[in-house]
C-alpha cells in the first residue's frame, strides 16, 4: 500500500500540522505502508508536475495550516494542477484524508474546502482531523490528542485496505452537470507532458514571447488592410478554420459602423468566404474592427465578445458558441 503526503503549510518549525503528519506517518510506516510525503513549499516550481505522482498512490493526505484564512496558495496551486493535468481515472480511485489545524479561526471550512475539492475531481473521500491549536506544545503533552490523530491514521489504512465504499455526493452530480470543461481532450501522456512544459519557466516564457510575436504580425496585418474589403479578413479566417459538424451553417459578419460585411458558408468540412451577403444568414454578428482584431489576435473570443456587449448576435445561440472551437484563433 501507498500513501502520498501533501503538505500545503510554510514549513515553520512550531506548525502543529507538521506534529500531525508526523505521528500520523510513524503509525502508517509502522503498518508497513509506504510512505512519501511531499513538500509544496519546497518545490513550488515543480507543482505542475506533481499530479504525476498520485499514479502510484492507493490514498493520499491533503494537509495544510490556516494561519490567516484558507487553504493557502500552495494547495491550491496543486488543487489547480490536479484539476489541469491530472489521471481523473486513477483519482476516481484514490481516498483522501484531509488534515488542517489551524492557529487562527477557519479550520472547519478549509477542512471541508479540501473535502469538496477532492469530490469534485472525482477522488474518493476518507475523514480527516481538524483543530484549533494555539501552541503545538498544546499536542506533544496532550496524551489524548496523540491518542486521536494515530486512530485517525488507522482508519485511514483501514478505509483505503478495505477499499470502504461510501454514498455519492451532490457536488460531483452537479459538477457532471453544469460544470463547463475548457481542458483539452488529451492522453494521460499527453497531459503528463503538458504538465512538465507548464512547469518549465524557460519554455513558458518562449511560449509567450511566439505568442507576443505572432499578435503583433496578425495585428499588423489588419492595420494594412482595407477595411472594405472582407476578402482580407477571410484569409485568416481559411487559416484558423477547424470543421466541426454541429457548426455547419451561414454566418454574416458585420464590420465596424459603415458596415463591411463577411458572409461565411460553412459546410461540413469546408469553408467558403463572401464579400457580401449572398444567402440567407442563420447567425448575424455585428462588432467593431477593434473587437475583430482582438478576436483574430487571439485576445479574446466571440463567446467572451458577446458576454461584454462589445459584439451583437442574433440567430442561433447553440451554433454560435461553436465559432471559438471552429475557429480558434
Amino acid at each position: 500500500m501507498k500513501i502520498n503526503i501533501y503538505y500545503g503549510g510554510r514549513g515553520v518549525v512550531d506548525d502543529p500540522t507538521i506534529f500531525v503528519l508526523d505521528r500520523m506517518q510513524a503509525v502508517l510506516e509502522e503498518l508497513n505502508v509506504s510512505v512519501e510525503r511531499f513538500n509544496l513549499y519546497e518545490i513550488k516550481n515543480a507543482i505542475t508536475t506533481l499530479p504525476q505522482t498520485l499514479k502510484s498512490a492507493d490514498g493520499i493526505i491533503l494537509a495544510t495550516t490556516v494561519e490567516w484564512h484558507g487553504i493557502g496558495g500552495y494547495m491550491s496551486s496543486f488543487l489547480d494542477a490536479i484539476w489541469l493535468y491530472g489521471d481523473k481515472e486513477k483519482i476516481s480511485q484514490i481516498y483522501m484524508s484531509p488534515i488542517v489545524m489551524s492557529t487562527t479561526y477557519g479550520e472547519r471550512e478549509a477542512k471541508l474546502d479540501l473535502s469538496n475539492a477532492w469530490e469534485i475531481l472525482g477522488g474518493l473521500p476518507c475523514s480527516g482531523i481538524c483543530g484549533y491549536i494555539k501552541d503545538t506544545k498544546e499536542l506533544s503533552k496532550n496524551q489524548d490528542y496523540i491518542t486521536l490523530i494515530e486512530k485517525k491514521a488507522e482508519n485511514l489504512y483501514r478505509t483505503v485496505h478495505q477499499k470502504v465504499k461510501s454514498l455519492p455526493a451532490s457536488n460531483q452530480a452537479v459538477n457532471q452537470t453544469v460544470a463547463i470543461n475548457n481542458r483539452m481532450d488529451l492522453t494521460p501522456q499527453e497531459t503528463e507532458q503538458l504538465s512538465e512544459y507548464a512547469s518549465n519557466e524557460v519554455y513558458v516564457q518562449k511560449q509567450k514571447e511566439d505568442i507576443q510575436e505572432l499578435t503583433s504580425f496578425f495585428a499588423g496585418m489588419l492595420k494594412e488592410s482595407a477595411p472594405k474589403e472582407a476578402k482580407d479578413y477571410s484569409q485568416a479566417f481559411q487559416t484558423a478554420f477547424r470543421p466541426k459538424a454541429d457548426g455547419r451553417g451561414i454566418y454574416t459578419l458585420k464590420i465596424g459602423n459603415k458596415p463591411d460585411i463577411m458572409q461565411l458558408d460553412i459546410s461540413t468540412s469546408e469553408l467558403v468566404c463572401y464579400g457580401e451577403e449572398t444567402k440567407k444568414t442563420e447567425i448575424e454578428l455585428s462588432m467593431s474592427e477593434d473587437v475583430l482584431a482582438e478576436i483574430m489576435g487571439g485576445r479574446m473570443t466571440f463567446q467572451r465578445a458577446f458576454m461584454t456587449g462589445e459584439m451583437k448576435m442574433k440567430g442561433d445561440f447553440t451554433k454560435f458558441r461553436m465559432l471559438d472551437e471552429m475557429f480558434p484563433f
